[in-house]
């Protein structure tokens, strides 16, 4: 096979140690040169690494995607050196070669042949960002299990308050936990507590405070967690601010991304952090969906198509953008909303919101590339695709399906 990439050097990235493998032009015409070495992975071995690789004059340095353990790797390298994050999945070896250095061999090869494409590694700004959003993702998660949990301890206490409240941790169940924890015991000075519209429930209160709530063992169990819940709520404060501080610079576009319907100022800063503000590196539109797995794969052979799944993509995208999809979907008046409405009801509400995802993305991509606001299409855009003459046809075609004769004439 041609040789596309003169120099270039393979890494086995592992917690420990990397093992790379350069290849360069040997001293016959046409030979090849191969030297690996074993590296440590701390910032004097990386360093050791870089000297090494600008010395031998490397152009291209791929590295599999293991993990965490590429990142200070590739952060280590990438001011100096061209650095491609490759797909585990791309690079399978043949059975029975499985060694460090066969491994690393294996990928200097593959990139010197041209065999392999990089993946979308965004630049350190945004990596950055996506920590925090993904940080934040967590802590969310984590506050929603304790309180899961903090209902499990009012349910082993005999107190049915979600029976009553729609959530299990609100203000009002804010105040009477307190109260429990204190030492009050009257079910009626409990339902007292209750807040807003909770009020007007105070009977059914009543009967579901009643309850045998220890101190000693409910009372720790509601402490710790409560206190937990509140640390969590502060690190979601923090990083709220941090995240929007650091998307100061980009608070006109973080604006225009703003007006497409059902996505939030949140959802807006998960977008970014994921897929980035450089539209270059996707060619259209449509490249941006697969990558983002928000569109039906490829499946075809022998002449027949067959169902094709989506490819996996980043996981925090696909919730920022579910979450989008379903406050799109209840909007109303917007092209958003229809579309969804349409295809839920020949194809179900699952399928609506994969295709509702993927008319924001879409939408995202056109807003960053042109910096435009987003411009609705209208909630009948459906109808308005087609000319008159076309819908009739199409009716008139339905209605002799079903055996009758139909004739036309223009209204007057």
């Amino acid at each position: 096979m041609d040789v596309i990439v003169a120099r270039c050097a393979g890494l086995d990235v592992h917690r420990d140690t990397a093992v790379a493998t350069v290849r360069s032009p040997g001293k016959r015409r046409g030979s090849r040169h191969q030297e690996t070495r074993t590296i440590a992975t701390t910032l004097r071995g990386l360093a050791e690494l870089e000297d090494w690789l600008v010395v031998e004059q490397v152009e291209l340095v791929g590295m599999e995607a293991t993990g965490i353990y590429w990142k200070p790797v590739f952060a280590a390298l990438e001011d100096r050196l061209t650095c491609w994050l490759l797909n585990a999945a791309h690079m399978h070896n043949v059975p029975g070669r499985k060694t460090d250095v066969a491994d690393s061999a294996w990928i200097a090869q593959l990139l010197e042949h041209g065999l392999v494409r990089p993946s979308f590694v965004p630049p350190p700004e945004m990596r950055d960002l996506r920590d925090l959003t993904r940080t934040r993702a967590a802590a969310t998660q984590e506050r929603t299990r304790m309180v899961q949990r903090l209902e499990k301890v009012l349910q082993d206490a005999g107190i049915k308050l979600t029976s009553v409240a729609s959530q299990a941790y609100s203000k009002s169940a804010r105040a009477m936990l307190e109260a429990l924890i204190s030492g009050e015991h009257d079910p009626k000075v409990l339902a007292g507590l209750a807040k807003g519209r909770l009020r007007s429930k105070h009977d059914q209160l009543v009967e579901a405070l009643a309850h045998r709530f220890r101190i000693e063992h409910h009372g720790v169990l509601a402490r710790r967690l409560l206190d937990h819940i509140d640390s969590l709520d502060a690190a979601v404060a923090e990083l709220d601010a941090e995240i929007t501080r650091r998307l100061t610079p980009h608070a006109d576009l973080v604006e225009l991304i703003c007006t497409i319907p059902g996505v939030g100022p949140k959802n807006v800063q998960v977008l970014i952090a994921e897929i980035g503000l450089d539209m270059d590196i996707f060619p259209t539109a449509g490249h941006l969906a697969s990558w983002a797995g928000i569109c039906p794969g490829n499946n075809a052979s022998g002449g027949k198509r067959r169902p094709g799944r989506t490819r996996p993509g980043s996981r925090w995208l696909k919730q920022a953008l579910t979450e989008a999809a379903w406050g799109a979907a209840r909007t109303k008046g917007t092209y958003l909303a229809a579309h969804h409405a349409q295809i839920k009801g020949r194809a179900g509400r699952f399928k609506a919101i994969g295709a509702t995802r993927h008319d924001i993305i879409i939408a995202y991509w056109h807003i960053v590339h042109d910096h435009v606001p987003y411009r609705d299409l209208g909630a009948d855009w459906a109808h308005r695709r087609f000319s008159p003459e076309h819908r009739a046809r199409r009716l008139i075609a339905q209605l002799e399906d079903l055996g009758l004769r139909v004739t036309t004439e223009p209204a007057p």
